[in-house]
């Protein structure tokens, strides 16, 4: 019996394909033809005790490749961790036993536990394509996950991962739901509650539809790509820390699906409220701190989506033990002055440092959120909610607890600026009645943020100001002149970011 040879020597393609697994192949090679291998079929790479399911990329013309060797992007790379001269053999994994469950949640069926078990799992061994995932986020988008649904897929995610144990500590957390510009409270609540005398291990995210999410603003001031022993360290010595997530694989199946939501550019009121609580759990927290803004142009536009949200929220966060405490703010426009991971780390320090240019609303919304969690703590560790908050930041102690967690995590940067400035004007006299976050985030975003850490833009004027002819609106701030213009042109083409009513 003639066995077939379905083995290739390994290569680095040094090519980033962000968290997906993929293998580059000439057509030509004896592997592609034995097994029928095609472009963007899946494929089962097994190296050792070692193996992956990756998408194949096939070159039609050989060009750098050999025909006898398989390249490996970065995160297959990383997954396998090939020695010189290494051969995997490369064959059709089995189907994935969750697809039928995604089909069936496409055509509406409602998914019991161990099927968002199944999913998970499949998540988790990189068994699915992107398409599946799509697919799957796509039919969970929307009301279309129940209730129960959204307690079974936070229950699968927080088990997928690792949960922190802190020796029966209580340990506190916060989390904002997003879609506001500029809303960087948290280093400064992390702060305040650490100098309390409270645990908050806060992990944050990188930006998905966002300028600048948490973690991309710290990572302007501090190290953040912790591990967990790091963590540790940081928690144990300072009460809390800022760091990223993606790095500490507690809520992994969830970072992997956040790959797919980004480019989809869309989240759901069931996998945001299970990846959030899943992430809170893993951690160890069990007292939480939700922030909902709500506005017209926010994540969360009315108050009755904000009055369901709370529901699924209570739900889920009742049925894993956490205590949440809802905190509805004001939605309506941008918070601080500076949109982007540089000029948001700008402002967090103008508060923590207690200038008097510091933005009055990033400062009073800090203190608010503080104020909440610290009225979460149990009897006889209260420390009086807001007014406590508000010492704590005025006589220095938060700003003392922020520079200690920085030095834990690895030392401080103070923020740079970026190369280029360009400054849009209004058109009219009136009074500046709104700003619209969405669109106003998005040239932050065609500026170059939050990929470019100094990128992104400053507001001159607020809701409410009164605005004349050729005043300043803001001041958006790049790296390249290329996405100066860019955002630039977005914004001068625009005739609603900023609206204002004509004088009466």
């Amino acid at each position: 019996m003639t066995t077939i040879d379905n083995t290739l020597r390994l290569a680095r393609a040094g090519i980033d394909t962000y968290r997906q697994p993929v293998v580059f192949m000439r057509e030509d090679c004896h592997v592609c033809r034995a097994e029928g291998f095609a472009a963007l079929t899946r494929i089962e790479v097994t190296l050792g005790d070692r193996s992956i399911i990756a998408t194949l990329n096939v070159l039609t013309d050989g060009g750098w490749l050999p025909s006898d060797t398989a390249a490996l992007s970065e995160e297959a790379w990383a997954i396998l961790q090939p020695e010189p001269g290494d051969r995997a053999r490369f064959s059709h994994p089995e189907p994935p036993e969750s697809v039928s469950a995604i089909r069936a949640k496409v055509y509406g069926e409602t998914l019991e536990q161990d099927r968002f078990d199944a999913i998970v799992r499949d998540v988790l061994d990189r068994r699915l394509s992107d398409l599946d995932l799509a697919a799957f986020i796509a039919a969970c988008a929307g009301d279309r996950l129940s209730i129960a649904e959204t307690i079974a897929l936070t229950r699968s995610m927080q088990a997928a991962g690792e949960t922190l144990d802190w020796g029966g500590a209580d340990i506190f957390d916060k989390h904002c739901v997003g879609g506001l510009p500029g809303n960087r409270t948290t280093p400064i609540v992390v702060s305040i509650v650490a100098a309390a005398g409270l645990m908050i291990p806060k992990t944050s995210s990188r930006a998905i539809t966002s300028p600048a999410g948490t973690a991309d603003t710290m990572e302007v001031l501090a190290p953040v790509a912790l591990d967990i022993p790091a963590l540790r360290r940081v928690v144990e010595a300072e009460g809390g820390c800022i760091v990223w997530g993606g790095n500490l694989a507690l809520s992994p199946a969830d970072d992997l699906l956040i790959r797919i939501e980004r480019p989809l550019d869309f989240d759901s009121d069931g996998q945001l409220v299970a990846s959030v609580l899943s992430k809170k759990a893993a951690v160890g927290a069990k007292r939480v701190l939700i922030d909902v803004p709500v506005g017209p142009t926010a994540k969360v536009r009315s108050v009755e989506t904000a009055a369901a949200l709370e529901r699924r929220l209570r739900a889920v966060g009742e049925a894993i033990g956490l205590t949440l405490s809802i905190h509805q703010s004001d939605g309506t426009s941008p918070v601080g002055n500076g949109i982007g991971p540089a000029l948001e780390a700008q402002d967090v320090l103008a508060v923590l440092r207690r200038d008097k240019d510091a933005p009055g609303d990033l400062r009073d919304r800090a203190l608010d959120l503080a104020g909440a969690l610290l009225d979460l703590a149990p009897e006889g560790q209260a420390t009086g909610g807001r007014a406590a908050a508000e010492q704590l930041l005025d006589s220095g102690g938060a700003e003392a607890k922020f520079m200690a967690i920085c030095a834990a995590q690895g030392g401080f940067s103070e923020p740079g600026e970026a190369r280029y400035h360009a400054v849009v004007t209004a058109r009219a006299n009136g009074r500046l009645a709104a700003i619209d976050n969405r669109r106003i985030a998005r040239t932050a975003k065609l500026a170059g943020a939050p990929r470019q850490k100094l990128a992104g833009l400053r507001l001159l004027a607020r809701v409410g100001d009164r605005i004349e002819y050729g005043k300043p609106l803001f001041e958006i701030h790049a790296d390249t002149l290329g996405e100066l213009e860019y955002a630039r042109s977005y914004a001068e083409a625009q005739t609603g970011i900023f609206t204002i009513a004509k004088d009466g």
